[in-house]
């Protein structure tokens, strides 16, 4: 048992974090500014699920340096967990310079604020976009990664690198994980998964950038926070790891799940390929099972029945 920093406590990963540490008895203090990429509403929902002994939460934002010092100042912890970010890869090309300030400054801050205080374990969110193009399927951890096809995947790859630079000087024990298309349960309503359930439901028709058959590594939460829980375990010097589920499915095919679980057909339209979407995800879970013991439990079809049940209900 700890006291543990999570970034973006408020979030779609972030709660669910909050919500399995506290589960198994650490103490969770939860930094969140309530950015309004998303519904702020949603988020206080979140927070309001987590309530419970052991759980502190502070609205703060992690490019302010005098907030984190604050926070750092009345809390000893034992571990960060890094999630908070700006996330989407389309909004980024509309606003890099806000993003590279959350992402990679944001970041920096964190770190340095770790370094001050001699706290060695640092797990930081990173994500498959990092791979690019040009990356061969499926992904592992060995490719350079140079060539990021979009400033949110840019600035994901820039804080990997500050993280081992601050392994590499400073001893921190810093796990970098490259998450693979989350869903779930409170996700994000730009993601996926969200868009199809609530097209089919409430809000026709449905808008699907190309033809259909980008394929993405669809991972879901529970199975990613049991990667971020081993990793903040077994806490390795450094080390990037993939956290997918290994099986890439096309939007065609996402589609065709979503309809089966919801009962409904989709009304469809298509719009032209954006270039910042690579055609292809696909996670290599070779070092994720050697060094994290992790291992994918939730299917694609009972996952997005999951996601259906709680958006039904919500």
């Amino acid at each position: 048992m700890g006291t543990i920093l999570v970034t973006g406590g408020a979030g779609f990963i972030g709660s669910h974090t909050c919500e399995a540490l506290l589960s198994r008895g650490d103490h969770v203090v939860s930094v969140d500014n309530l950015d309004p990429f998303y519904s702020k509403e949603q988020k206080l929902a979140n927070l309001a699920l987590l309530q419970r002994p052991g759980f502190t939460s502070i609205i703060a934002d992690i490019t302010d340096r005098a907030a984190l010092e604050r926070v750092f100042t009345q809390h000893s912890f034992d571990a960060v967990i890094h999630i908070a970010a700006l996330a989407g890869v389309r909004t980024s090309v509309e606003e890099p310079l806000r993003y590279e300030k959350v992402n990679v400054q944001g970041t920096l801050h964190l770190l340095e604020a770790c370094r001050k205080r001699g706290i060695k374990r640092f797990v930081f969110a990173s994500s498959s976009s990092v791979y690019g193009e040009e990356s061969v399927a499926p992904f592992k951890e060995t490719e350079r990664a140079d060539r990021p096809a979009s400033p949110y995947a840019a600035t994901k790859r820039a804080g990997e690198h500050l993280c081992f630079t601050y392994s590499h000087l400073f001893g921190m024990h810093c796990t970098c994980l490259r998450f693979f298309s989350v869903y779930g349960p409170r996700g994000r309503p730009d993601m996926a998964v969200w868009k199809f359930t609530e097209s089919i439901l409430t809000k026709p028709p449905l808008v699907i950038h190309g033809d259909g058959s980008t394929k993405r590594d669809f991972t879901y939460v529970g199975d990613i926070v049991s990667g971020i829980l081993a990793a903040l375990d077994l806490s390795p010097r450094f080390e990037i790891i993939n956290l997918g589920n290994g099986t890439p499915v096309s939007l065609k095919d996402l589609l065709a799940i979503t309809e089966k679980v919801t009962g409904k057909k989709a009304s469809v339209t298509h719009d032209a390929a954006k270039p910042e979407d690579v055609p292809v995800t696909h996670a290599d879970l070779t070092k994720a099972k050697e060094v994290l013991r992790y291992t994918p439990r939730v299917g694609l079809e009972e996952g997005v029945r999951r996601f259906v049940e709680w958006y039904r209900t919500r």
